[in-house]
């Protein structure tokens, strides 16, 4: 699979699993990507969420996406986004009206943005269970 699908295969199958460590504990929870594309992976979370402190503890982390009998990986290092406008963009686009509320009660500082690039993605079928895995930089 070329990058550009697999961003495809990201986009229309937003909702992932994110794979963290809390100290020497793997945590593993279902997240929801806001976009990605050759500027990255982005999503987003309060600074109120354990994933939140696990993420700036230790950035290293892996995400795993499903869809077209597909499973995709990317393992990468997360980085924290201060983008007003991406913030802007995030509380304004039609598929995150349930963050408005914290806008109305002020309470918008809780955003946080993280965007993975340079990533490593790797792609696993049932026709390719056994083959080796072969990278693919993103």
């Amino acid at each position: 699979m070329v990058k550009e699908n697999i961003f495809k295969l990201m986009n229309e199958n937003p909702v992932f699993h994110l794979a963290t460590m809390d100290g020497d504990q793997p945590r593993v929870r279902g997240m929801l990507l806001f976009r990605a594309d050759e500027e990255g992976i982005i999503f987003h979370t309060a600074s109120t969420k354990d994933v939140f402190k696990q993420i700036m503890e230790n950035p290293k982390a892996e995400l795993c996406f499903q869809g077209q009998g597909s499973q995709i990986r990317v393992s990468g290092i997360l980085e924290q986004v201060n983008d007003e406008k991406l913030k802007n963009e995030i509380f304004n686009h039609p598929s995150r009206k349930f963050l408005q509320a914290w806008k109305e009660n002020g309470i918008d500082v809780l955003l946080q943005i993280f965007c993975l690039k340079n990533g490593t993605a790797v792609e696993w079928t049932m026709a390719t269970n056994f083959e080796e895995k072969k990278p693919i930089s993103l």
